[in-house]
């Protein structure tokens, strides 16, 4: 068996943890345990105890399958609480003979973090997204050349210290160490979006049950993070209240049915059967089921597409929208947006690199935990070079990743270590 990584999603209605066994970069997928998520709000901890039964449960059931102790994690994170800014830092090279080294990376990081954020909030990444030496835009890794002045952009992600406090708890109760705290919609790019895509300017749009999380690619890199406090569980509401039918029912209707396209003239004479609260079985119109969903869906991307006016960059994003997350598999979402909105739609698609439990890597509502993974492979081929590739562009940010002395471990931890103390005893 090769070395395991551990992906912990830790979503509004569900917690999945899923266990890879990594050897020469490609992960197997050796179990997975999901769990009803009971404790959380929107993405944000309410109850403890029941969050941490819900962790405990997934995790069991994922040892049981897989045949292993899992010890660490890499967990997910969202909420309404996430904030992010874009920043820059600029740092001299005064040596004799100007070369940038690693220490001159992280004074120029640190320059570029040293943004004030409210006191009731704290780092999560620091993601650098281009380096500049003398002017020269589009660097990687500036580590080893000349210069007298280089510069850094940064995308910085901040969330509550009282959530993030919470998820580290619930995780450390049930017996388990965070790797690393990672950005839910980070980790879903790395399992959805190719290079080209992030290169080139697209959003990624994760659907879950409590929140939907935005996060805009351009460059290869991150430019733009949000989530928004709504979700799937609020079409399956709107469904229960409108058609009389229990939560479950709602639930299958949403995904099953979907919603048609408003210019299907047939909408009207075609009927679906639905079984209402009182048992009843009965027909109605797919019309009037989209004229439940559509609203909701408009209020959702009205917000989306507003978020993303405001930020700059609705013209930036020529690769258009890419959807995953559990309630983007509603029938007819992606036709719906791209007429409503004239923008380029597609469902997210699992990596490659991937393997094992096929009924998992392939469908989206493993996006997050999928991504996980990825993220902590990458992670670790950084760490693996050596100190001469410490410098390059991190994936990540603070992490909790640390070595036997409490140490940051790897690359994430050389370059973003430092950024926080929330962490250190832990």
């Amino acid at each position: 068996m090769g070395e395991l990584v551990v992906g912990l999603d830790i979503g509004t209605t569900k917690v999945v943890a899923l266990v890879g066994s990594l050897e020469d970069g490609v992960v197997e997928i050796i179990g997975m345990g999901k769990a009803p998520s009971r404790g959380l709000e929107k993405g944000v901890v309410v109850d403890i105890g029941e969050t941490t039964a819900s962790i405990k449960r997934a995790i069991e059931e994922a040892e049981n399958m897989a045949d292993v102790k899992i010890e660490r994690v890499y967990a997910g994170i969202a909420g309404k609480h996430i904030e992010s800014i874009n920043n820059s830092g600029t740092v001299s090279i005064s040596r004799d003979n100007r070369v940038i080294t690693l220490d001159d990376v992280q004074r120029v990081i640190d320059t570029a973090q040293a943004v004030q954020i409210r006191p009731d909030s704290q780092l999560i990444h620091v993601i650098p997204r281009q380096y500049i030496v003398d002017g020269q835009e589009g660097i990687t890794d500036p580590v080893g050349m000349t210069g007298t002045r280089l510069e850094v952009d940064v995308h910085i992600v901040t969330g509550s210290v009282t959530a993030v406090h919470n998820i580290v708890r619930c995780v450390n109760n049930v017996g388990l160490e965070i790797e690393q705290i990672v950005l839910q919609p980070l980790a879903s790019s790395f399992a959805v979006l190719n290079e080209a895509e992030k290169a080139l300017g697209v959003v990624l749009m994760d659907i879950g049950g409590g929140t939907s999380d935005i996060a805009i690619f351009r460059d290869g890199d991150i430019w733009f993070s949000k989530i928004l406090p709504i979700a799937g569980e609020h079409i399956t509401n709107d469904i229960t209240v409108g058609l009389k039918v229990p939560y479950e029912e709602a639930e299958r209707i949403k995904i099953q049915e979907g919603i048609p396209l408003v210019s299907d003239e047939t909408a009207e004479e075609e009927r679906i059967e639905i079984t209402t609260i009182g048992e009843e079985k009965k027909t109605i119109s797919k019309r009037k089921l989209a004229k439940i969903i559509e609203p909701r869906l408009e209020e959702l991307f009205d917000l989306a597409m507003s978020e993303i006016e405001d930020a700059g960059y609705r013209d930036l994003i020529p690769a258009g929208l890419v959807l995953t997350g559990g309630t983007s598999q509603l029938r007819g979402m992606a036709e719906f947006i791209s007429q409503r909105y004239e923008i380029a739609v597609r469902r997210g698609r699992n990596p490659q690199g991937i393997h094992g439990l096929r009924d998992i890597v392939e469908s989206p509502v493993y996006s997050t935990v999928i991504g996980l993974l990825k993220y902590a492979v990458e992670s670790k081929e950084y760490m693996h070079r050596g100190m001469d590739k410490r410098g390059r562009k991190s994936r990540g940010g603070t992490g909790t990743g640390r070595n036997h002395r409490g140490e940051p471990k790897g690359v994430l931890g050389a370059i973003m270590g430092w950024l926080s103390g929330f962490f250190r005893g832990r």
